[in-house]
């Protein structure tokens, strides 16, 4: 399949080129239109009760959520002053009516809480109509003029407004420090500009695919604000890692005496096989997170895998069709000797002689229970941070400290009361009766009577509930924040003196549920309570997010399992390769609640630690972590299987496997490493925690694992690496999709091979199949040491 797709592309080379060129150039333009159109939050599950109250809370009150919060200080004039008033409710009074829904202040409300403990500051909540974002950009210059106040602005819009500013600036930060180090380093491993700039082209491709995809799923779903950075570094990073693998062989085969034709059909037929096997695992690793209800989870699961695929198939059609045109002119504008890619068979990346990978792949064949042993013990150390873990949201902290949002939150939570705008949301809904018995209704048509009136909500319904929870701990007032006469509801806001991420605030959340348990109202007049607001959002998140795991596992698991196993053959590969995985995600675990939960890195990396690690990053790094550990295994395996099938020595396969892509795989590793670093300076939290852990799981996969650990287990399990129970072995035959063995340097045979002391007739043009059994053939390959031939017994 693979041979007859580069026949293919080489054929269309100069069509697809042009047809991809101008695809970009008119789809740019779309993708441009991304910014403004992503959302914030997402976070929350949309079946929990939280969610519900929250919806409640916009939908039964007439009081919908603020979208923006003006914050008024003067240094010596309070409050209660009238100039003090008349500046604040003048200012407000210009904002043109078609953005402005409502407005609410400490005069209008008389709420005590909206006016700080010193009374020199208050705020104003303001609610827009239509187009949030547009509303907030007509409003925003005339909120802050209020006559000799000084006026800081935040609250969600304008927070989501930092949010899309802060992602395009990373994002732009970002690609203008890695391409220029992408492009040295490329130089350095290719030693030919022309070389160097082939990865980058693709990545440019990926790119531009990021966008226009996201930008496509904004039609359909909403898209979190946080999924362009995410998006954007897998694209670019996996884009320049398959190129690097499939211009290393092109050049190896180019290097070797092959025509341009022959060249791109021997690399798709080998390295892109395992390019298109690497893709289809990343993105099955992705879209298991789609079993999550989380709109932030979705949207990136099916942004990423999507640019993943984007990212491949330019892999294995753009890169083959501009290899095609260069021919032996991809190793033009030599600037510098390359590191052994150039395809002339020896240094790093391959050959049979020595280097440092040939050192690296003898002494663990020598000693392979010591590196067991020493490399797991060094993950488990990484790992160990980890048992502590505690698990917070996301908040107006993911911004800079310097964040004009950022600043006005924290104003209000430390000046004004403790949580005054993160109360338990608590509504209440009452039992009713008709105020008159309902008129007997006759034939169609005669004698019906309008529906009778019921009684009327008022605040004493939820007086008697109101007064068990005043008395639960850390409760520092109650109060009745609105009335739903149409829905027979009283709300209530509970107010407390305790972080509301903390166990005393997840333990009074599950005080108030504990008060009405389904089926068992509380008191007698109320039908159903249901609890909101941040602390029981959280709470319900980790609900959700903990009964979605498992089944996200045995998905992608299972399906990856699968892949390995058409891949490689074997029933015992694809568990190992599950388990090395766990112990790279469990190292990039640990290190995260080091560096972020525990502040280690925080003056390092400029954020502000919150004492908790926001828990839909970590499922994501659980996922993306998996899908590249997997992208490495791949390609090490790949060369494994291949030199199996050339000299059936478990030991000899494994160490040329090691020493043939030991090289490569470093080179890769790095390439992609800056680019996650690259991203990593951004200035918003998430962003950074999720680089973060994508380079620590890199450079822990890279190099303790794929380098020593893998080695030494398929060392020490022998020939039961390759063990396929018989029953397997048809089905196997059927779905196989293997890289191929490697081809004999010289296309006929110059000796008759011996096998039981007697002559075997020359095999002329290659290998001669013999068939020997129903399950075994034999067939003729070249000595390990390549300086022969001889017989060697393979599975069909």
């Amino acid at each position: 399949m693979f041979e007859r797709a580069g026949r293919l592309v080489y054929r269309g080379r100069w069509t697809l080129l042009v047809l991809s060129l101008a695809a970009a150039l008119l789809v740019a333009p779309l993708g441009m239109e991304l910014f403004g159109r992503m959302a914030d939050g997402g976070f929350e599950d949309p079946r929990a009760d939280s969610t519900t109250a929250a919806r409640w809370s916009d939908d039964w009150y007439g009081e919908h959520a603020p979208d923006v919060v003006v914050l008024y200080h003067h240094p010596s004039v309070k409050a209660r002053d009238p100039r003090y008033r008349k500046a604040v409710h003048d200012a407000l009074r210009a904002l043109p009516a078609e953005h402005v829904g409502a407005l609410a202040t400490y005069w209008t409300t008389g709420s005590k809480l909206m006016v700080s403990k010193d009374g020199r500051s208050t705020y104003a909540l303001v609610t827009l109509k239509g187009d949030k974002q547009a509303g907030y950009a007509a409003v925003e210059d005339r909120l802050r003029r209020a006559t000799n106040l000084q006026v800081s602005i935040g609250g969600p819009v304008p927070l989501l407004k930092e949010l899309n500013d802060q992602t395009a600036a990373d994002l732009a930060r970002a690609e203008a420090i890695s391409m220029p180090v992408l492009l040295v380093l490329l130089v350095v491993v290719f030693g030919s500009l022309v070389a160097a700039g082939l990865p980058l082209l693709v990545g440019a491709f990926a790119v531009l695919g990021a966008l226009v995809l996201l930008r496509l799923l904004t039609e359909v779903t909403e898209v979190s604000v946080f999924s362009l950075n995410v998006v954007t570094m897998l694209g670019l990073g996996l884009a320049v890692d398959y190129s690097l693998f499939v211009l290393k062989a092109f050049r190896e085969e180019i290097a070797g005496g092959a025509t341009s034709e022959q060249a791109v059909v021997r690399t798709m037929a080998t390295a892109g096989r395992t390019v298109a096997f690497s893709g289809l695992t990343v993105a099955t690793a992705l879209l298991g997170l789609l079993v999550f209800p989380q709109m932030f989870l979705r949207s990136i699961g099916l942004g990423a895998a999507a640019v993943v695929l984007v990212a491949m198939g330019a892999a294995l059609v753009v890169l083959p069709a501009a290899l095609g045109v260069l021919g032996r002119r991809v190793n033009a504008l030599r600037l510098t000797p390359d590191l052994g890619y150039g395809g002339h068979g020896g240094g790093q990346g391959g050959g049979q002689g020595g280097g440092m990978w040939h050192a690296v792949a003898s002494s663990v064949m020598r000693r392979p229970l010591l590196y067991l042993v020493a490399v797991a013990a060094v993950l488990v150390v990484l790992a160990a941070p980890f048992l502590h873990v505690t698990f917070g949201n996301v908040d107006h902290r993911v911004l800079p400290a310097g964040s004009e949002s950022r600043r006005v939150a924290e104003i209000v939570d430390r000046d004004f009361g403790r949580n005054s705008m993160a109360a338990v949301d608590v509504h209440v809904l009452v039992e009713r009766s008709f105020t008159e018995a309902p008129a007997r209704p006759g034939p169609l048509g005669q004698g019906h009577a309008a529906i009778s009136a019921v009684t009327p909500v008022t605040p004493d319904d939820a007086g008697p509930l109101a007064a068990r929870l005043r008395r639960l701990p850390h409760v520092t007032g109650v109060d009745v924040a609105g009335l739903s006469q149409e829905n027979g509801a009283v709300r209530l806001a509970v107010r407390y003196d305790v972080d509301p991420m903390s166990a005393e605030a997840q333990r009074l959340v599950t005080a108030i549920r504990t008060l009405s348990p389904p089926g068992s109202p509380p008191e007698p007049n109320v039908r159903r309570v249901v609890v909101g607001g941040p602390t029981a959002a959280q709470m319900d998140l980790m609900d959700s997010l903990t009964a979605r795991l498992l089944w996200m596992a045995l998905v992608v698991g299972s399906v990856t399992a699968v892949l390995l196993f058409a891949a490689f053959g074997s029933v015992v590969l694809p568990v190992k390769a599950l388990l090395m995985n766990v112990l790279s995600i469990g190292a990039s675990l640990g290190v995260i609640v080091w560096a972020f939960q525990d502040g280690h890195l925080a003056s390092v990396l400029n954020f502000t630690s919150t004492g908790t690690v926001e828990a839909t990053v970590t499922v994501l790094i659980l996922a993306v972590v998996f899908g590249l550990s997997m992208d490495y295994e791949l390609f090490l395996l790949s060369r494994v299987r291949a030199e199996w099938l050339r000299t059936g020595d478990n030991t000899a396969a494994v160490a040329a496997g090691l020493r043939q892509t030991g090289g490569v795989i470093t080179s890769a590793a790095l390439l992609l490493l800056v680019v996650i670093g690259a991203f990593s300076t951004a200035g918003i939290t998430i962003v950074k925690l999720l680089g973060v852990g994508l380079f620590v799981a890199i450079v822990v996969d890279a190099t303790l694992v794929r380098a020593l650990l893998v080695p030494a287990t398929m060392r020490l399990m022998g020939g039961a690496n390759w063990w396929l129970p018989r029953p397997l072995r048809g089905l196997h035959r059927r779905v196989e999709l293997h890289e191929p063995a490697a081809a004999p340097e010289t296309p006929a045979l110059r000796e008759h091979p011996r096998t039981g002391g007697r002559d075997r007739p020359r095999a002329e043009g290659g290998p001669r199949w013999e068939r020997i059994g129903r399950e075994r053939d034999r067939v003729v390959r070249a000595t390990p040491d390549g300086t022969g031939w001889t017989w060697v017994e393979v599975d069909r």
